[in-house]
């Protein structure tokens, strides 16, 4: 939901400079660390292990660095120098890099807003939201994230070549397709979720490299429905609606659209209540209304595992919520929304649509507008529906991260990752702000892959009943999921007419023995990983004897 503001401003982008490319591989070295703190020490080791000093050295620390002898691994050298009593420690230098950061000038440029703070960039929002932290883990060129708004527009500089599909479901706000935009709002928020990266114009979206599923909608009920149904079967990782009712559930084929999702493992992110008008002025409320209230129902918001989606409220850059924004226990966490500052800039700087558009009900065009670098399609919007697509885009780089985790899974660790002064959950902000690196971070470290394993007879005794079995297996998760690693392997041998049964245990798949019994037998491994994953029972066995 949105808050239009007035402002006349326009912007000077400053461009990023873009890395050196093409620098020559750095050399592989060790790390060493003497027992004592001494110049010469470093020399004698060295001799002794037949390795030659090669980098920096801190004598006052013990360090120097060293390279292997030619023709020899750096495993054969690192054995020799941790024989020696000198040595307290040897490792393979690790090599750290700089952190990403899109060439997007709005990440860098300041904000020009009157009473603006030194400091405050044009997308202001990125840092504290950890951005570019999340983007150091992923850049989501797998996510898709599906929007179900009022169209977007594909010409848009920041758009171009982000939407892989489009859905025209929409009999109200506009006669053409669902790359158009009659009314601005979905261009917006499209732009948040997954603005361009790297192209040198104003913003980089949440989800960087994401793609864009755009369903525009007349946000009937059997329109939203049908929506959320061509988003799931069209392979959305997350779902974004920055809409919602005043009160009410909703129809019966919405809620059997948002069981179909759930039951798909698609992240649904509703925005929250942007309030109330009374006497002129919005009034935050605790009833956010339909889907909302649908994805975290009445009583449910402090409640880890509970609910079907997220529904989010806004944050200002501050750390509070915003002032006519939903609280309460059917919200699940916030992201930022305004800046909430007495000046500054009026919201989220993000994509607009050039035609005269309609923000809220009446004639009135969106008076929101800005100029990036002489281009006016852009604008200042705050509200709930500009938090949504940030959690939005974040949930779809989780999913695409990791889709071995459950539904529930996914929506947890943006949940417990989320920032706030205190711990736990709080009506105002819920779980709290999203951080977006937190999250990602988290979900990297969640192995749910089951490992596999294979077992092979590799000797048999000469009367054929004592049997050497070997296994061998792999723990190999998602690309950019950190597995945990194969803690051990059962073995289980199988009678004729009797059900397998566990006979032998190894961590490191060496050689077991077993026995058959003169009617024969059949043997299978199941490999166990350290997070507790166990493979599944295979269809056939691995060998059998007799």
């Amino acid at each position: 939901m949105i808050r239009p503001r007035l402002i006349f401003i326009a912007f000077a982008a400053a461009l990023a400079v873009a890395p050196a490319a093409g620098a020559a591989a750095p050399p592989e070295r060790l790390v060493v660390l003497l027992e004592r703190e001494r110049s010469d020490a470093a020399t004698a080791v060295a001799a002794r292990a037949g390795v030659r000093p090669d980098g920096p050295r801190a004598p006052q620390i013990g360090l120097v660095t060293v390279t292997p002898r030619p023709g020899e691994t750096m495993a054969q050298a690192a054995r020799r120098l941790r024989a020696d009593p000198a040595v307290a420690s040897v490792e393979p230098e690790g090599r750290m890099r700089l952190r990403y950061v899109p060439n997007d000038p709005a990440l860098s440029a300041p904000e020009l807003s009157p009473r603006t703070p030194g400091g405050t960039t044009q997308e202001w929002w990125a840092s504290p939201m950890g951005l570019p932290a999340a983007w150091d883990v992923t850049r989501g060129g797998g996510a898709l994230v599906a929007v179900i708004d009022t169209g977007a527009d594909g010409s848009h500089p920041e758009l171009a070549g982000k939407i892989r599909d489009a859905v025209d479901l929409d009999e109200t706000f506009g006669a053409g397709p669902a790359t158009t935009d009659e009314h601005g709002h979905g261009t917006h928020v499209a732009s948040l979720a997954c603005a361009r990266a790297d192209n040198r114009i104003a913003i980089a979206g949440a989800g960087l490299n994401c793609g864009l599923l755009i369903i525009k909608s007349d946000l009937s009920d059997s329109s939203v429905a049908t929506g959320i149904v061509e988003a799931v079967d069209r392979g959305a990782d997350a779902i974004n609606m920055s809409f919602g009712s005043e009160a009410g559930r909703g129809s019966a084929a919405l809620r059997r659209a948002i069981d179909y999702a759930v039951g798909k493992k698609v992240v649904l992110v509703a925005a929250a209540s942007d309030g109330v008008l009374v006497n002129g002025d919005l009034r935050p409320v605790a009833e956010q209304g339909y889907p909302s209230n649908v994805l975290q129902p009445t009583g449910t918001g402090a409640s880890l595992n509970v609910g079907r989606g997220l529904s989010v409220t806004a944050a200002t850059a501050a750390g509070t919520r915003a002032s006519y924004a939903g609280y309460g226990s059917q919200i699940s966490l916030a992201a930022y929304g305004a800046f909430g500052a007495d000046g500054g800039p009026a919201g989220l700087l993000g994509a607009f649509p050039l035609e005269k558009t309609e923000l809220e009900s009446g004639d009135h065009p969106c008076k929101c507008r800005t100029k990036i670098n002489g281009d006016a399609r852009y604008a200042y919007l705050e509200g709930t529906s500009m938090a949504a697509p940030l959690v939005t885009a974040v949930a779809a780089l989780v999913r695409d991260l990791n889709p071995d985790l459950s539904l529930q899974e996914s929506l947890r660790v943006m949940k417990q990752t989320a920032r706030r002064p205190g711990a736990g959950w709080a009506p105002d902000l819920g779980w709290g702000i999203l951080d977006a690196g937190a999250a990602l971070q988290a979900a990297k470290a969640m192995d749910r892959t089951k490992p596999v394993s294979r077992l092979r007879i590799t000797r048999r005794s000469s009367g054929g009943r004592r049997l050497t079995v070997t296994v061998t297996g792999s723990d190999r998760g998602p690309k950019g999921v950190v597995s945990s690693g194969v803690a051990r392997y059962d073995i289980f041998r199988s009678l004729p007419g009797r059900a397998a049964r566990k006979v032998a245990t190894t961590t490191t798949g060496a050689a077991v023995q077993v026995s058959a019994p003169a009617g024969g037998a059949s043997f299978f491994s199941v490999a166990v990983d350290r997070a507790g994953n166990r493979e599944v029972k295979p269809a056939k066995a691995d060998a059998r004897v007799g």
